[in-house]
């Protein structure tokens, strides 16, 4: 049987919430996760913030409520009935347009003994703030259902049209409560351990930029993110941080952690190198390769020189050249001996299961075993 799509390659995860989940689906797929949790969820109850617009929500109710995601509306309900304002809270959404973001939203909406009054067919905010201002806002107080972060653009446009926008701020973050876990994950990334980096909220990926920022190192992940590491997103907002910083992510069509894990599944395979060497096939797949379709974990040293040869297939690449790329993968500053390059080459054969599959050029160096057509 062939291995699963993502086994060989390591995968970072950000989340806080669902991260379990997330990485039990990376891990179905063959996937080593790491996990560095780039935020902390406020939990509603204790959420000074929260009660405040509820309250001014109860003071004068909004002629339009926009619901965005069905956990943080019903987090919402939840912690407006500890504190004593779940029936107040319900007379006035009732009262109220209800808009829905998209499914979810809908059906914590009806959970809640509510009709949502439209949905958009693309479950995207923007068609949401086309349709508000297409029927007209001017006038009318409208409460817009945060999903864990501002939303100034869609806010903005409200007010610029007449609207008067009351912000529901549900799902609050913050920094992570332990910046361990978040440290080694990016330490990882930087050390070039890491194939891809999944993120399912802005504020993560805001979160992870600073980290970096704090440690002076913001540059260097930045570039490595942008050349090395595959980024995916669950959907354009959460991608928004990364994206004004110039990073490439991939998306999947629908914003659900499914459709993020099958998107890498597909997309992690696609930039793996394959090349002939023997009459064997290899794909290079982060610290594994296929040789001829069974797995073989490399180790880091031996996987930098497999690269530098496939990036030159059947070219010889001399000791000292070699010795180079196991510098900079140690990130030593001394020169590394042709001693240590003998030993890498040798636990390379090992990995890959023969000696047959990189030559030795007596006096010149080390080539993969390409067929001379």
């Amino acid at each position: 049987m062939s291995p699963p799509p993502l086994a060989g390659y390591t995968i970072g995860v950000t989340a806080a919430r669902r991260a379990d989940e997330l990485g039990a689906l990376l891990e179905r797929r063959g996937a080593t996760v790491l996990y560095g949790p780039a935020i902390r969820i406020v939990p509603l109850a204790d959420d000074t913030e929260l009660l405040t617009a509820t309250r001014s929500l109860l003071t004068e109710p909004p002629d339009i409520v926009v619901a965005t995601t069905g956990i943080g509306f019903r987090g919402w309900v939840e912690a407006a009935e500890g504190w004593g304002l779940g029936e107040d809270l319900h007379a006035a959404l009732e009262a109220a347009t209800v808009l829905t973001r998209g499914p979810k939203a809908k059906g914590a909406v009806r959970a809640a003994g509510l009709v949502e009054r439209w949905a958009p067919e693309s479950e995207s905010s923007a068609e949401v703030l086309d349709h508000l201002l297409a029927t007209g806002v001017s006038g009318r107080r409208i409460a817009v259902q945060l999903h864990g972060e501002p939303l100034p653009d869609f806010v903005d446009a409200l007010r610029g049209a007449g609207a008067d926008v009351l912000e529901i701020p549900v799902y609050r973050w913050t920094a992570p409560a332990d910046p361990a876990p978040l440290d080694r994950l990016l330490d990882a990334v930087l050390a070039g351990q890491v194939d891809a980096l999944t993120f399912t909220s802005a504020p993560a990926a805001a979160s992870v930029l600073r980290a970096a920022e704090r440690r002076e190192r913001l540059a260097e992940l930045v570039d490595v993110l942008r050349c090395k590491v595959l980024v995916t997103c669950v959907g354009p907002i959460t991608a928004g941080p990364l994206t004004r910083v110039g990073v490439p992510v991939v998306q999947p069509a629908r914003a659900r952690i499914g459709s993020l894990v099958r998107e890498l599944a597909v997309a992690l395979p696609a930039r793996a190198v394959r090349v002939r060497a023997g009459t064997s096939t290899l794909e290079l797949r982060g610290q594994a390769a296929l040789v001829d379709g069974e797995l073989r974990p490399v180790p880091p040293a031996p996987m930098a020189v497999l690269r530098a040869l496939a990036a030159s297939p059947g070219a010889t690449l001399p000791r000292p050249v070699l010795g180079a790329v196991l510098r900079r993968h140690s990130g030593r500053e001394d020169a590394v001996d042709e001693h240590a390059v003998e030993t890498a080459v040798g636990r390379l054969r090992s990995a890959l299961g023969s000696t047959a599959l990189v030559q030795t050029v007596v006096k010149r160096g080390y080539r993969l075993a390409v067929p001379v057509s």
